[in-house]
């Protein structure tokens, strides 16, 4: 006799129509409970009711059935990247995917290791997200944002230091934060700013935005803004202390709070003083600056939308077909403490 005849039959897969029946209401408020519509009056008592039901059975509701019947999906794609992400991005993605769940979107993290750039949207767009987060070390072109479109995406939305034609923006102007470290300097009298470069891949779309603000800041007077190379290692960074006098530098923006926190260490350790010969400003007000002597300063940044981001990318979603809108996501502002 088979084996396989003695192994105990599958268990059924629990329906809306067996929540319904167990709950006893109607499969339309079964699906309006559990999809958590609010566009429909049901008591509490009745919502408990059909939950505790569909918990006793293990029943979830079917997303790609419930696409079906909507014409179109709930999943919102955000594409993830190996770039290392700072603090405020981190609070941006939980902020979204927390409020996108609220709104019963379902939110996918879609990573595009191994594909080229060209085959990016094409892979995304195989899900059939209803919009499509993108950041900015990711390459959108026009042709893939017509590909995502085509495919069913109503919104296509990038997050970055500039907007992308054809797609709406969710811009964080790093400009500003350069711009804010270096008019922090230059308001303490520092005339030689060095500007950290990080040479760590992934970067760039920051750390150039970044220079090209400070720049900004120091345009049309005697200040000098010198671009500084600087790998995320000790090594790399005592290199760099030992080039400051020699440059004549009298104040370094060091990209963040931990290219910051590395290259004080190696200014200190080659008998600089921070601030009186060389002051130092990150970026990111991170806590462990404020453990440092000298206390780290540095530029807080904040995101500053008109409402929630989770709102504005399910208004984004139900009206298509509009123009590419731009939103200035971030806020600086320095705050100055002993390094400086």
């Amino acid at each position: 006799m088979s084996q396989l005849s003695n192994q105990p039959a599958p268990r059924p897969v629990p329906t809306s129509a067996d929540v319904a029946r167990l709950a006893g209401v109607s499969r339309a408020t079964v699906s309006y409970v559990l999809n958590n519509n609010a566009t429909v009056r049901i008591s509490e008592s009745t919502r408990r009711r059909v939950r505790e039901a569909a918990t006793d059975l293990g029943y979830v509701p079917h997303a790609a059935a419930r696409s079906l019947r909507a014409g179109h999906t709930r999943m919102v794609l955000l594409p993830t990247t190996n770039f290392p992400a700072g603090r405020l991005q981190h609070r941006f993605f939980h902020e979204l995917e927390s409020g996108l769940r609220r709104l019963d979107y379902t939110v996918v993290q879609y990573g595009s290791t191994g594909l080229a750039p060209e085959d990016v949207p094409r892979a995304w767009a195989e899900l059939r997200p209803v919009a499509v987060i993108a950041p900015s070390t990711i390459a959108l072109t026009p042709q893939g944002i017509s590909v995502l479109g085509r495919s069913g995406a109503r919104a296509v939305i990038t997050l970055g230091p500039q907007p992308v034609p054809g797609a709406h923006a969710l811009v964080m102007d790093q400009r500003k934060v350069g711009n804010c470290a270096a008019g922090h300097l230059l308001e303490r009298g520092r005339r030689h700013i060095g500007v950290v470069m990080p040479e760590e891949a992934g970067l760039a779309p920051f750390s150039e935005p970044r220079l090209a603000g400070a720049r900004q800041a120091a345009r049309g007077g005697d200040a000098r803004i010198e671009p500084l190379p600087l790998r995320y290692d000790e090594e790399s960074a005592a290199r760099l202390a030992a080039r400051c006098r020699p440059l004549g530098l009298d104040a370094v923006f060091a990209y963040n709070d931990e290219y910051a926190m590395l290259l004080m260490r190696a200014l200190q350790d080659t008998g600089i003083d921070v601030p009186g010969e060389v002051a130092v400003v990150g970026a990111d007000d991170l806590m462990l600056g404020r453990l440092l002597r000298p206390r780290l300063s540095t530029v807080r940044l904040e995101l500053a939308t008109a409402q929630p981001l989770a709102d504005l990318v399910d208004r984004l979603v139900r009206q298509p077909g509009g123009p590419p809108e731009h939103h200035d996501l971030l806020r600086a502002g320095a705050v100055h403490r002993e390094s400086s």
